[in-house]
Parts: C-alpha cells; structure tokens; sequence
C-alpha cells in the first residue's frame, strides 16, 4: 500500500495506492503520524485503492477507532462501487461518510465545523427570531425555472421559517431572496431544507420548510441580524 500524505484546509489527506491487505499496517502508522503531528481530521483518498480484503476491513476499523479516540473525523472520497458494497456487507458504511470528490469532501469539514461552534457556543440563542411576515423568492440552486414566492414568518441569522404552495426535500440546497423591506432591501443567499411540513400538520394555508442559511458569508449574515435586531426592538418599544 503506497499511500501520500498532505494537508489543506486543515485536514490530512491520505492518497492510497494499492491493496488494503496483511501488508497495509502502514496505514494505521500514517493516520496515528498525521494525528500526533497534523490534524486530527483524516480525508483518506480511495481512488486508488483496488482491493480490500477482511484484513484490509480490520485495518481500517482499528484506524478509525484510533481518530475517533484522539476525536477526529475522518471521511472517505473516491471509493469505487466494489469497495463500497465490501464496506455495505461488513457494516462499515455506517462508520464512514462518502463523498465523490474530494472538494465535497473538504467542505462536508468545514460545515460540520460551523454547526458545531453553533451549537457550543449556543449563538443561535443569540440570534433573536423575530415573528413577522415578509416576501421570499425561492428555487433549487443551479436552476433555471422561475423562482417561487412565499412568506417567511419569522427569521433569524441562521435560517427562516416559510411558507409556500412549493416546497422542496430536505437537504434540498436553495437559491433565496430574502424581501427585507424597506431597508437594506432583497438579500440573496444560498439555504439547505431543514425539514418540511404539510399544511394538515400546522393548520397553516400552504405547506411550510424550515430553511437553515447555508455557506452565507458574514458581512450577509450581520445585516440579516441587523434587520431582526431593529425589527426586535420596534416590536418591544
């Protein structure tokens, strides 16, 4: 097993070349060297990789549980569909995440990073959710079809509550228009459906999704708070 190592993003990429077999104990060696002396967030390359045998499947186990031991993550890239179904059969794809690319994958870090500062930091606390009704345009990223109108009920500075006759699956990723009226005016950002309800369930006149504001750079994001900040304050005044 041949296998390059190198780092972007703060992330360990392993590029492996070869057999996971008897002769693959390197790969435990590298992953332990890249959690001691790199990052503790392992991207392993499997582009390469022709074979995997039951030796190979324990190997991987045993590196896996060596990164989530130090509390890595560590994903998986490239796996062609023959070591992904030997992964299916042993149970391993319960352990790892697939992505196709590496770029994919990078991001995938770096979102579960921005989730978990929220969720330590509890800054969605931060962000007040203010309960008014204003105009969204909506429609899947990439395309071309006309955007759909609906209404957010409330919002906040990482995501909004709408309602509309056209909703979409969740993850579903979204281009929006936030009418954020009269000032600063239509704001676009990209969201991912959070979830998805029908109007029977919420006695609401059309269906509704939860939107959660995705990859939104922060200048964006401070004059979404900005808005729910100022429309906060009128509401209480």
């Amino acid at each position: 097993m041949k296998i390059r190592v190198r780092e972007k993003d703060g992330v360990s990429i392993l590029d492996l070349e070869g057999n996971l077999d008897i002769n693959a104990s390197n790969f435990i060696e590298e992953i332990g060297w890249s959690l001691m002396h790199k990052s503790k967030d392992i991207l392993c390359n499997f582009e390469e990789v022709n074979l995997i045998d039951y030796v190979g499947v324990s190997v991987i186990a045993v590196a896996c549980k060596n990164v989530l031991n130090h509390k890595g993550r560590i994903k998986i890239y490239g796996a062609p569909s023959h070591i992904r179904k030997i992964f299916a059969v042993v149970g391993l794809d319960k352990v790892f995440e697939y992505y196709v690319t590496e770029e994919e994958a990078l991001h995938a870090f770096k979102e579960e990073e921005i989730i978990s500062e929220i969720m330590e930091k509890k800054l969605r606390r931060r962000f007040k959710r203010v309960m008014l009704r204003g105009t969204i345009e909506y429609r899947p990223k990439g395309s071309s079809e006309p955007f759909y109108e609906g209404k957010f009920l409330n919002l906040s500075g990482v995501g909004a509550f709408v309602i509309g006759e056209k909703t979409f699956p969740v993850q579903e990723l979204l281009s929006i228009r936030l009418h954020l009226m009269p000032k600063p005016g239509i704001i676009e950002v990209e969201a991912k459906v959070a979830w998805v309800a029908g109007r029977e369930m919420i006695a609401l006149e059309s269906p509704a999704m939860g939107l959660a504001f995705y990859d939104i750079d922060p200048q964006t994001q401070k004059t979404i708070v900005e808005y729910v900040e100022k429309n906060f304050a009128e509401s209480v005044e």
